[in-house]
């Protein structure tokens, strides 16, 4: 069973990955990913993450049932926030299950590798120089590649 969620409120790692976890009957292996909001250059205040509701929950359905469509899962979670996030702040998580190891990490790495590239979120770093937005990466459109 697969939960996608898309909220502005901070959320504690632990104990969604202990509530996740807990549901996955039969699972041998459950992986999460904890994205946090970096300072790459130096001299960030923030990181303002836009998107549509609606648009955004099911696009990201759309990318987690591609995910269980390619590997066995017992369950997967998907929390992305959205707002003004500061430096240390978690962004977003990923946990799958499944009832082997090698599943349930590459299902974690494809749904992250995908919500970086293809998840519609607009995202805005305010600096002490100015704001500007963030551009696509080639390295994480390379990423997507091997999928």
């Amino acid at each position: 069973m697969a939960e996608v969620r898309v909220q502005a409120e901070g959320f504690d790692a632990g104990a969604e990955l202990n509530r996740f976890s807990a549901a996955q009957a039969g699972a041998g292996a459950v992986v999460s990913f904890t994205g946090v909001v970096r300072d790459v250059a130096g001299g960030l205040e923030a990181m303002e993450i836009e998107h549509y509701p609606g648009m955004t929950e099911k696009a990201i359905a759309g990318i987690v049932q591609q995910a269980e469509g390619r590997w066995p899962l017992t369950g997967a979670l998907v929390i992305h926030r959205h707002g003004r996030l500061e430096p240390g702040a978690q962004i977003m998580m990923v946990a799958t299950a499944s009832a082997h190891r090698v599943a349930a990490f590459e299902a974690a790495e494809f749904l992250m590798d995908y919500l970086k590239s293809r998840a519609p979120f607009w995202k805005k770093e305010v600096t002490r120089d100015g704001v500007g937005w963030v551009e696509a990466v080639e390295a994480d459109e390379d990423a997507l590649k091997r999928w």
